[in-house]
């Protein structure tokens, strides 16, 4: 469903990521894993738009991105839900879930359905009650990352990108995005999961690429990974350094 072919970004001197040739199929949940300065953040920026690539191409579904802009690449059917996470403080939780899905002149929800539209959309990932009326700004912070999310539910994409996103959760709300996730991947959407939780990665994922210093490290399928494996790809410094520990 997407793919990526020696795609690299370097700003001036610094090399973000350097030759990154990766294949995510559909139908599966693929995590990417990597230390603070792997190139992940990158690797997100590239794929949903944010940031055009040095060189190299993303397919998606054998069509190549030629125009690199978040909209281009929505319009492909990649959603993205970034680390950073952002609501219109003053809106309602309903405007923000559909933020960006109407058009720039008319709704494409009608008013009257803009509730359960909004509602749909959160229904299987929230446990937490939430009220559609109230400011977003207002919610918690676990609340507002659920805002983000099922804002990228709603336009119903094929492949979604999630980046840390359960991070601020508390278990129920994340047990239930995890059933939603792999809910999406069984009826043949693609999952792109960032996370740098090992518990999470040997949970959810069907296949695992490590990065490290701005480069694809390995791709692992799930029998594969081990957490010792993984800590040893990402970080072997510090996987030598623990196995002397022991």
């Amino acid at each position: 469903m997407l793919d990526v072919e020696d795609l690299s970004k370097n700003y001036g001197e610094t090399l973000a990521l350097e030759g990154a040739s990766l294949r995510f199929a559909a139908g599966s949940i693929h995590a990417v894993l990597g230390e603070n300065g792997s190139g992940k953040s990158t690797l997100v920026k590239l794929l949903s738009g944010v940031l055009s690539p040095t060189r190299g191409a993303i397919r998606v579904e054998g069509r190549r991105i030629t125009h690199f802009t978040p909209a281009a690449v929505q319009r492909l059917g990649v959603a993205t839900v970034f680390q950073e996470v952002l609501v219109a403080p003053d809106r309602s939780v309903a405007d923000n879930i559909l933020l960006g899905y109407d058009g720039l002149w008319r709704r494409r929800v009608k008013r009257g359905e803009r509730r359960a539209r909004a509602a749909e959309a959160l229904a299987p990932i929230a446990r937490t009650p939430v009220d559609l009326e109230a400011p977003a700004g207002e919610q918690p912070l676990a609340v507002r990352q659920l805002i983000v999310l099922a804002r990228a539910l709603v336009r119903k994409p094929r492949a979604l990108i999630l980046d840390e996103v359960t991070a601020a959760l508390d278990f129920a709300d994340r047990e239930a995005v995890f059933a939603t996730m792999e809910g999406f991947a069984r009826a043949g959407g693609l999952i792109l999961f960032i996370s740098h939780r090992m518990d999470e990665v040997m949970r959810l994922a069907d296949r695992v690429t490590i990065l490290r210093n701005g480069r694809v490290v390995e791709t692992l399928a799930r029998g594969a990974v081990t957490p010792e494996l993984m800590l040893k790809l990402m970080a072997p410094a510090a996987a030598e350094e623990l196995s002397h520990g022991h």
